[in-house]
């Protein structure tokens, strides 16, 4: 099921009153002016007219209008690099904030000339999905369940028929924009590309679909750091000035400053429920009938009385007393979650593979700063890596115990080798965050040896028919790429390199005594072949890895027995 689109313009039913309010919020929040009129062109879509066929990316869809908060993350020329605890609407989830910054890294090597900043697609990606439902996305970065817009069938809306068979949208009939930046299927199929590098071009996924969307941004010869190129990229990927505007003021905003929050708690717009149909919420219809009496029958007469009785007092209405609103209960401070702190979290460093010894612990307290229990607390691993949670998880929600104190699951190093955080995040009305620096370190070998035992021989002045193969492990497992040193060394009490004895060639098919090699895949090297000069002898030749694993081989120059 696709996410509602809350608080979205309509093709065709956008007012002069919602225009004007729009411009209005603009104003109140420092948004960019309106574009000027030869970057905008006309605004056919806030007008009514439908644009026959793929006029734009997105089918000029339905899209999110809130606007910016008036408290901007930052002030201008200040650091973005804000703390975990700045403005919410500031905050981007962590999956979908490194699609932007990769697909901005990934366009700065292909089309340098066109300058595309992330924040352009950070604002569009918010405007379209709520940066992806708040960044309810799997560990690859593609979207929990679908989100879809309502069919482009020309009524409120662009009409463009099937395209994709479905395969996208799940609409044979007409297409429906789909995925976090709302592509429909005839653009995909132009411009999607794989931004996750698992050689699919899925619109569902935030990496392939932030690259799609800058790929799209960038056609031609636009350069974005130019206002009017960034104006005209923008309308081609939705043609609405109210659109323009709204984009504008979101990329303005986290212009000034970011930060990255965890996958899932991102902040939805105003109206965003999560679930159900793309399609706007209907106004109720109709007005509730006024009630209808009965006829009643006409009271009988009475006749007067023979004699006027006197006057009487007039009976005073009943006393009401007034109605009183009790005062709202106030929170007990004791069972109110007023901090979280760090309860003994040691380092967090781990090889490829293997699992940390050390485990996020953190403790909840109340308003008068005794532990909290039944607090929930979630742990995320966030940043570029792969590392995760018991069952391949990366959030994790516990609850703490009744000492306020929560521990989260095990964490087991993936190959990637880096720094990353692990969050822990508690409270809902007031959340408090905290960050956990780790790291992996990749496997360093500390064994080198030879994949076999055959005994190394050859006559003066020819070739060793074996080469020798060996291979670098940590813990018994390959580790690839480990630099590998080969000498032929004396026998001496100090060795040093040989100047006699076996030797290799290098390019020149010179005789060399050392070479500097690197293993292969799964830890494993076949050295160059070795050759005799004309001393007969037992030769030693020594490997070794940077680690300090170290192997010695014997080689025997002999003539062949008669």
């Amino acid at each position: 099921m696709a996410a509602q689109f809350g608080r979205r313009l309509r093709r065709g039913a956008t007012t002069t009153a919602v225009a004007a309010a729009a411009v209005a919020a603009l104003s109140a929040s420092q948004a960019p002016a309106a574009p000027h009129p030869d970057s905008a062109s006309d605004d056919r879509t806030a007008a009514g007219a439908t644009e026959p066929g793929d006029s734009a990316a997105t089918g000029n869809s339905p899209y999110y209008t809130d606007l910016p908060p008036l408290d901007t993350p930052n002030k201008p020329g200040t650091s973005v690099n804000l703390p975990v605890t700045g403005s919410a609407e500031a905050g981007i989830p962590a999956s979908v904030l490194a699609a932007y910054k990769k697909a901005e890294q990934g366009l700065a090597s292909t089309d340098a000339a066109c300058r595309l900043p992330w924040q352009l697609l950070a604002a569009i990606g918010k405007v379209e999905s709520g940066q992806a439902r708040g960044g309810k996305v799997d560990a690859n970065g593609t979207t929990l369940s679908p989100i879809l817009g309502p069919a482009l069938n020309g009524q409120g809306f662009a009409l463009i028929k099937d395209t994709d068979g479905g395969a996208y949208d799940g609409d044979a009939t007409h297409d429906r924009a789909v995925g976090p930046m709302q592509f429909i299927p005839s653009t995909w199929a132009t411009w999607g590309t794989d931004g996750n590098g698992d050689g699919r071009k899925d619109p569902n996924n935030i990496y392939d679909a932030a690259l799609s969307a800058g790929r799209y941004l960038c056609a031609g010869t636009r350069d974005l750091s130019l206002a009017t190129d960034l104006d005209k990229a923008v309308l081609s990927y939705n043609h609405s000035t109210e659109y323009l505007r709204t984009v504008r003021s979101w990329f303005e905003y986290y212009k000034r400053g970011t930060h990255e929050v965890p996958d899932g708690t991102g902040v939805l717009p105003a109206t965003d429920t999560g679930s159900g149909t793309s399609s706007p919420s209907p106004s109720p219809s109709g007005t509730t009938p006024p009630a209808t009496t009965s006829p009643s029958t006409p009271p009988a007469t009475t006749p007067p009385p023979a004699t006027t009785p006197p006057p009487t007092e007039p009976t005073k209405p009943p006393t009401t007393p007034p109605t009183t609103t009790p005062p709202p209960a106030t929170p007990d401070p004791a069972e109110t979650f007023g901090s979280l702190e760090n309860a003994g979290t040691g380092t967090l460093t781990a090889t490829a593979g293997e699992a940390f010894t050390e485990r996020v612990k953190v403790r909840a307290k109340n308003e008068l700063g005794a532990p909290l229990g039944k607090t929930s607390v979630t742990f995320a691993v966030v940043g570029s890596t792969d590392t995760r949670f018991a069952g391949g998880k990366s959030t994790v929600t516990l609850t703490t115990g009744a000492d306020g104190t929560v521990t989260a699951p095990v964490l087991t190093a993936g190959e990637k080798a880096g720094a990353f955080k692990v969050t822990a995040v508690a409270g809902t009305t007031e959340p408090r965050a905290l960050s956990f620096a780790a790291s992996v370190t990749a496997r360093v070998a500390d064994t080198v040896a030879r994949t076999d035992d055959k005994a190394l021989t050859a006559a003066p002045g020819t070739e060793f028919a074996d080469r020798v193969g060996i291979k670098a492990t940590y813990k018994g497992t390959g580790v690839a790429d480990t630099a590998v040193t080969a000498t032929m060394i004396t026998d001496a009490e100090t060795p040093a390199e040989n100047d006699k004895g076996p030797y290799f060639k290098d390019e020149d098919g010179k005789p060399v005594r050392t070479l500097d090699l690197t293993t292969g895949a799964d830890g494993l090297l076949e050295l160059p072949k070795i050759y005799a000069d004309d001393t007969a002898g037992t030769y030693t030749l020594r490997i070794t890895t940077a680690s300090g694993a170290t192997l010695t081989v014997e080689l025997k120059v002999e003539a062949p027995a008669a």
